[in-house]
């Protein structure tokens, strides 16, 4: 009830500088050990336990923190103080870059949904390094990498290589982000003769980190769900011929069929990919004609609309291994961590 209150009070405000204003707030609060505890108790924050073994890595429970919510690792301690088993942090490019025009975060009240059309705005990867030699202890931590918006496709299979080498002993897991709506061409790079050409040149330099006694980094890709059954077929070839270690399905859409809000307020908001409920029934049948089509053979974490445990425990029942939150958590607050965690077991 608290929580419901407090997000009501906070959507009056503009939803980006709402986002570091209350991260920052919660930094301080933490802090304080009597307030901490308060605030943690009011919110609901508690710290469910259920190890789950996927892709070779033990997460403390299985429902992680997506890509885009901690674009620099600046909160990585507030998103385990939470109860997060993972934290996904980035999207992060090689240079910084300021992202898109102000204004690029709406909230769609009526249909529990944000668009937003950020654009990889972060501080590139050289600050992310420094602040992921200090990350929490117990939580795993997942780098999302991208390109440049300067970058030409052509050449953006250097600017993976930067990141996954510079982050390479720094995180658990990498995701290979070219779904994301908000950079031009960059879903291009979903097509398989250059997706397949950047995901084998990262398994090429994993193979000779590991060769050298670095450890093993699982390597993920993020698509969208836009896409048809013959891409998401390509998909699964290109996964199965590479050798990487699953998908993330899904990032968010560029659908805006099925929305009760007015269709003045989504024109007005413009371009940008939908998150939250919209996306729920969507993101699902992708996770389980992937897991069906390559039989069970491709894991998935699963991501896109989950605002209750029942949403979760449908994308675990399609075949994701794990799940992850971004505007469900926005909507209903740390404790859905926990309700998640008590319904799985």
């Amino acid at each position: 009830m608290f929580y419901r209150l407090l997000v009501r009070f906070l959507f009056l405000f503009d939803p980006e500088e709402v986002h570091y204003l209350t991260l920052n707030l919660f930094r301080v609060i933490r802090k304080i050990p009597l307030l901490g505890w308060c605030l943690g108790k009011i919110m609901g924050i508690r710290k469910p336990e259920k190890p789950t073994v996927f892709a070779g890595l033990t997460f403390k429970n299985p429902v992680g923190l997506a890509a885009g919510f901690d674009k620099d690792a600046r909160y990585m301690h507030e998103f385990a103080a939470m109860g997060f088993g993972f934290i996904e942090v980035g999207t992060v490019t090689p240079l910084p870059q300021p992202g898109n025009d102000k204004p690029r975060l709406f909230r769609l009240i009526q249909d529990k949904a944000i668009i937003n059309r950020m654009g990889f705005n972060n501080e590139g990867v050289e600050a992310m390094a420094i602040r992921l030699q200090h990350k929490p202890e117990g939580v795993l931590i997942g780098g999302n990498i991208g390109k440049n918006k300067i970058t030409p496709n052509e050449n953006a299979i250097s600017d993976y290589e930067i990141c996954f080498t510079r982050l390479y002993n720094l995180v658990d897991y990498f995701v290979v982000n070219v779904s994301s709506p908000n950079t031009p061409g960059l879903r291009a790079l979903q097509e398989k003769e250059p997706l397949t050409r950047i995901l084998s040149h990262l398994m090429q330099l994993r193979n000779r980190f590991v060769s050298e006694g670095l450890q093993h980094r699982p390597l993920f890709l993020k698509i969208a769900p836009d896409l048809t059954h013959s891409q998401l077929d390509d998909v699964i070839d290109i996964v199965l011929s590479t050798g990487i270690d699953g998908l993330v399905a899904t990032n968010t859409t560029i659908d805006r069929s099925g929305l009760t809000t007015r269709s003045e307020k989504i024109e007005q908001t413009g371009a940008g990919g939908l998150s939250g409920k919209p996306l729920t029934k969507r993101s699902t049948e992708v996770i389980a004609y992937i897991h069906s089509k390559s039989g069970g053979k491709i894991p998935i974490i699963g991501v896109g609309g989950i605002h209750t445990s029942s949403d979760a425990i449908e994308k675990m029942q399609a075949g994701a291994g794990l799940v992850q939150l971004y505007t469900g958590f926005i909507y209903e607050g740390p404790a859905l961590i926990h309700r998640i965690c008590a319904a799985l077991k």
